[in-house]
């Protein structure tokens, strides 16, 4: 299933796409496209649901109808920084010996196509498309082996960073990652069943037309099966938490010279089967 949440900010409901590409409304059916709708039996009454009988929405999904991020009342936003090689060595770090962990605030959390805002006084907002990995079944201490079973569904993000608030100003990455708009999510949360490899997904994204990412998770350096279980050490994982799980190379620092983001300019970004986004940038 491809599962959406669609309406104004703030007002979103539950939707599913039909196999015309139409949304269909969920609404229904459960209150939101999160939390305990995300447990494995209830996915699995969902999809029993027969998606003909449901009422059509108007409007074309990203055209005229508005998606907003597809998953609701996200409880922790958590990043894998470094994760590819290339992606590292661009940057001028060392490969971690274990994944760097940060944090996106959720009010950073927006639709798939809102504008994403250059914050005040920024000289260094950049772009990361990462595969988003949304956590279905909770738990603790998950073995490796089992890890995949705790996944609803993949989705597209766009790790948006300000690289001087993040590298340059005296403190955590959380500073330069968790500005309002620095998550879009979506277009879509794409269920488990529908992604037999998440390590074999071709990703890009774009500046103005330009191509300056095109990667693949097959080069990740930590996987999902191994970030799913090692986060689970330091902290309970819940239904609806959403794990980004870094970018390849191409991002705006890595460029010689490095390229930041203005106001005026368009993200086009993407992976295989999980949906597109578009952004433009404005000034906070």
């Amino acid at each position: 299933m491809k599962l959406v949440r669609y309406g104004l900010p703030g007002q979103e409901k539950p939707g599913v796409l039909d196999p015309q590409g139409r949304v269909r409304d969920l609404s229904g059916v459960i209150a939101d496209v999160g939390g305990e709708a995300l447990l494995p039996h209830n996915l699995d009454a969902l999809r029993k649901v027969v998606i003909e009988t449901l009422p059509v929405v108007q409007g074309t999904a990203q055209k005229d109808l508005r998606l907003g991020p597809c998953v609701g009342k996200v409880g922790k936003f958590i990043c894998i920084g470094l994760n590819y090689s290339d992606h590292a060595a661009e940057s001028g770090m060392q490969v971690p010996p274990e994944p760097v962990v940060f944090n996106k605030w959720t009010s950073a959390i927006v639709g798939p196509d809102d504008a994403v805002e250059i914050p005040r006084g920024s000289v260094k907002t950049d772009w990361e498309v990462e595969l988003g990995v949304v956590i279905g079944k909770g738990g603790r201490y998950i073995d490796e082996a089992d890890a995949l079973s705790h996944v609803a569904g993949y989705c597209v993000v766009n790790d948006v960073s300000e690289r001087e608030y993040q590298l340059d100003r005296s403190g955590t990455w959380d500073k330069g990652k968790g500005c309002d708009t620095f998550g879009p999510t979506g277009p879509w949360l794409v269920t488990a069943d529908e992604v037999p490899d998440p390590q074999a997904l071709k990703m890009w994204l774009d500046v103005d037309g330009k191509r300056y990412q095109n990667g693949s998770t097959s080069t990740m350096v930590y996987g999902v099966k191994f970030l799913i279980s090692y986060l689970s050490r330091f902290m309970s994982l819940q239904p609806g938490d959403v794990i980004s799980t870094g970018t390849p190379p191409g991002v705006g620092m890595g460029q010689k010279p490095p390229v930041y983001l203005r106001a005026g300019q368009t993200i086009h970004l993407g992976i295989d089967g999980l949906g597109t986004q578009t952004q433009k940038t404005v000034q906070a």
